[in-house]
């Protein structure tokens, strides 16, 4: 069991029957209604091995959501809240979601919310959210398809990181959490890359200790800018690009959210040699890489011009200036970068041409 420190909520990395979670419910949530919030897969599964486990969870109510990015809307949060108020729970019960980043987003935000606020425990299911969603304190819900619009910061009291949960996993989500792995080594660790890169293309099974490295990366950023007021913004390499086309996509090719980040950051590392210094030789390297592993989504003249429309409500942007993250060099990045509408048409149209010849 590895216990990293945080910003006031316990972080363990190991076997959740071996950590602090049957305590943790058997003195300070002794007396507390217990609710779990899971989607359909986490419920078929993820939950028995949790409710087998932990007989205090016995009489535990638990909530059932569809699966996927399409839950993460203000129409099933409102519903999840009329049934915490049908049952009865109150500001000192406790909330575990029990699930990948649209749980631990979402049942972060209705806990955070809810009574003006109750507990919560999170226990990420996916890799994605392992190394990324549900650490932090970021919760959040869409709003149409822009992500994540509406959301609050607040940490859980505890978060429990098992990898025992990754052999529920599809590869398609492996692949997913994956996307948010090399980012964490593009921004903070060239050698962390570089050990991502070569368990993508060599391993079999995902080292632990670099599943360990990632979330310390995530975790020690957090750890300095909590808010987001400055050097927390780096982990949003990627994004700029990449949550415009998961929105634009998620009717139709329902891309994920890492293979969405994980095209972001190409696109944004083309950028970044165009603006920033990034060496054509990084930047080949890293595309064909990562091109190898995610394929690269067609764009018509249409496509372009709603994802151009979209980058206008990125979070990130101030004063109706578009500030995004590039990467001088593999391991670094710098934040609040301006880059005009014509730079990204460049760069899409650039990917447009790439798939074309890819053909």
């Amino acid at each position: 069991m590895r216990r990293i420190e945080t910003n006031g909520y316990s972080l363990e990395v190991g076997s959740i029957i071996e950590s602090s979670f049957s305590n943790l419910l058997k003195q300070k949530y002794a007396d507390s209604k217990k609710v779990i919030l899971v989607d359909e897969n986490t419920h078929a599964n993820c939950l028995s091995y949790i409710i087998t486990n932990f007989s205090e969870l016995s009489e535990a109510e638990v909530i059932m959501l569809p699966a996927g990015e399409d839950s993460k809307q203000m129409e099933l949060t409102y519903s999840v809240w009329e049934a915490l108020t049908e049952y009865g729970i109150t500001r000192f019960d406790l909330i575990i979601n029990l699930g990948g980043g649209v749980i631990t987003d979402m049942g972060g935000f209705i806990a955070s919310c809810y009574k003006r606020g109750c507990d919560f425990i999170n226990i990420p299911t996916s890799l994605l959210a392992m190394v990324d969603a549900s650490i932090g304190g970021k919760t959040g819900i869409n709003l149409g398809h822009f992500k994540n619009q509406l959301g609050v910061f607040s940490n859980p009291v505890a978060l429990y990181i098992d990898p025992v949960f990754l052999s529920t996993l599809p590869g398609k989500e492996v692949l997913s959490g994956f996307g948010e792995m090399i980012k964490h080594g593009l921004i903070a660790d060239a050698e962390l890359y570089n050990a991502v890169r070569d368990e993508m293309l060599h391993g079999e099974t995902l080292e632990e200790d670099i599943l360990v490295r990632c979330i310390e990366v995530k975790n020690e950023v957090v750890k300095q800018d909590p808010k987001e007021s400055g050097l927390r913004k780096i982990l949003n390499f990627g994004h700029t690009v990449g949550h415009v086309i998961e929105g634009h996509f998620l009717p139709t090719l329902k891309l994920s959210h890492g293979h969405s980040i994980a095209i972001g950051m190409v696109m944004e590392a083309y950028i970044s040699m165009k603006r920033v210094g990034l060496s054509v030789s990084d930047y080949e390297e890293l595309a064909t890489f990562i091109l190898g592993q995610y394929q690269l989504p067609e764009f018509s003249d249409e496509d372009i011009k709603s994802m151009l429309s979209m980058l206008q409500n990125d979070k990130k942007n101030r004063a109706d200036k578009i500030l995004c993250c590039l990467i001088p060099a593999l391991g670094e990045c710098v934040y609040d970068q301006e880059v005009d509408e014509q730079m990204f048409l460049e760069t899409f149209m650039h990917f447009k041409n790439l798939q074309v010849n890819l053909n």
